[in-house]
């Protein structure tokens, strides 16, 4: 088995790309052992790797974040927990594999309501397959008054160009495609 390794924008997380699929569909994000233990085997592999602070899943790919540790040191024993699960044939999720890309959704009155399909639709479509490739996920949370909230979630939580991410990029785009959107925070 063969597992690649991509740098992310942030410096914190790597980007493990197993060959074989993750989830079917959705992610996943685990930022402590203890949820990691409860839901998914391979997560809790990983967490078992002393300096991983986060792993994410997407449907192709693996993000781990590490705490003060070097990378040199943990890629060696993030690949070798990859590779045994694997080897192992072990489910990723112990439920099944139903990712989740959403927390609660909320419902929104008249207009809001098609100003939010229509930010959930260029999220989906425009910037969740590049954040993607960069090792994250980028989930709607909530619009209200002209304001978009966003959860970043994978590499690109506590990623130092994630500020940049939301503000040069999703803003400008959003504002382009609906002018009432005044602006994009992050949750």
């Amino acid at each position: 088995m063969f597992i690649q390794t991509e740098a992310t924008p942030n410096p914190a997380t790597l980007k493990f790309v197993p060959g074989k699929p993750v989830l079917s569909s959705g992610t996943r994000d685990y930022r402590d052992a203890e949820e990691a233990t409860q839901e998914s085997p391979l997560a809790a592999r990983i967490f078992d790797v002393n300096g991983v602070e986060g792993v994410f899943f997407g449907t192709d790919f693996i993000s781990v974040t590490k705490g003060d540790a070097d990378w040199q040191h943990l890629k060696p024993m993030v690949l070798g927990a990859i590779m045994d699960h694997y080897l192992t044939e072990s489910p990723v999720l112990n439920n099944g594999d139903a990712g989740s890309t959403a927390s609660s959704e909320k419902t929104f009155a008249g207009k809001d309501q098609a100003t939010v399909d229509t930010i959930k639709e260029l999220l989906e479509t425009r910037v969740r397959p590049a954040v993607a490739q960069d090792g994250g996920d980028i989930v709607f949370h909530d619009y209200s008054d002209g304001i978009v909230y966003l959860q970043m979630r994978g590499a690109c939580s506590g990623c130092p160009s994630s500020t940049a991410t939301l503000q040069n990029g999703i803003e400008n785009l959003l504002k382009h495609f609906l002018p009432e959107v005044q602006e994009v925070r992050p949750v």
